[in-house]
């Protein structure tokens, strides 16, 4: 039912939990699993010096991100790959879900409220009402 399944990663506590269900999914199915960070400079664009810096830093940020979920993999079995990418996270999500031929999403939920969620957004809910796949979330454990 699912050879190839994503999950994208921030390095939080959200993700990791996410993490433990997909290298679940992945060896139940006999799938490849897909680690993508997605670094979003735009952010940083309108800083005047050092928005290189800043980029950079999440760039290699998202290696040990991705690196840490293919060691987890890799400890259950479980073919990984690895990417990091630039751009809007939603959007990065969803090229990569067509350009990889995903089957399936695992995402973290930080499970924000209120303006919190209004203010921050939520690129798991964006990939959950656009994406052409089943998205499965994973709610951040309460006592993190």
């Amino acid at each position: 039912m699912y050879d190839d399944i994503l999950v994208p990663t921030d390095g939080s506590p959200a993700s990791d939990a996410a993490i433990e269900h997909a290298i679940d999914l992945a060896e139940q199915y006999g799938a490849r699993l897909h680690a993508l960070y997605v670094v979003d400079g735009s952010a940083y664009s309108t800083l005047e010096a050092g928005s290189e810096i800043v980029v950079d830093a999440l760039e290699s940020e998202g290696e040990e991100a991705t690196a840490r979920v293919a060691d987890a993999a890799a400890d259950a079995g479980v073919e990984a790959t690895t990417t990091v990418s630039s751009g809007t996270a939603y959007r990065s999500i969803r090229d990569y879900v067509d350009e990889h031929g995903i089957d399936m999403i695992v995402m973290g939920t930080h499970g924000r409220k209120g303006l919190d969620r209004y203010l921050l957004g939520s690129v798991t809910e964006r990939v959950v009402r656009t994406a052409d796949v089943p998205v499965l979330t994973v709610r951040q454990p309460n006592d993190e």
